[in-house]
């Protein structure tokens, strides 16, 4: 099975047995490996061992990754809200606004 080494910034500074790694002596932290998976093949946790790690990732590079593909202008999602008249469990009628997206996303 394959592995990938935690991206994370930090990982190797964070003090836990199983990080641990060397001889009497000589002992250091290591960053941990991140065993690939059916559950994270597709996913960005192949690369992190733990939610922490890919945060400490993100914040650090949150600029770099944005440069990638810059958002210039919002996205916007073709809706129709609609007005119903529902009963509460006081067996009172009140007003409740849904939200329909459209289908003919494109």
């Amino acid at each position: 099975m394959s592995h990938n080494w935690c991206h994370g910034p930090l990982c190797h500074t964070i003090s836990t047995q199983d990080r641990v790694r060397g001889s009497s002596g000589s002992k250091v932290l290591r960053t941990r490996k991140v065993k690939q998976t059916q559950w994270n093949e597709n996913s960005f946790y192949r690369f992190f061992c733990s939610n922490g790690c890919y945060n400490d990732f993100a914040n650090k590079n949150a600029e770099q990754i944005i440069r990638i593909a810059p958002r210039t202008e919002p996205l916007e999602t073709p809706c129709e809200v609609k007005t119903e008249t529902r009963t509460g469990w006081d067996d009172k009628e009140y007003s409740y606004k849904v939200i329909d997206k459209l289908s003919n996303i494109g």
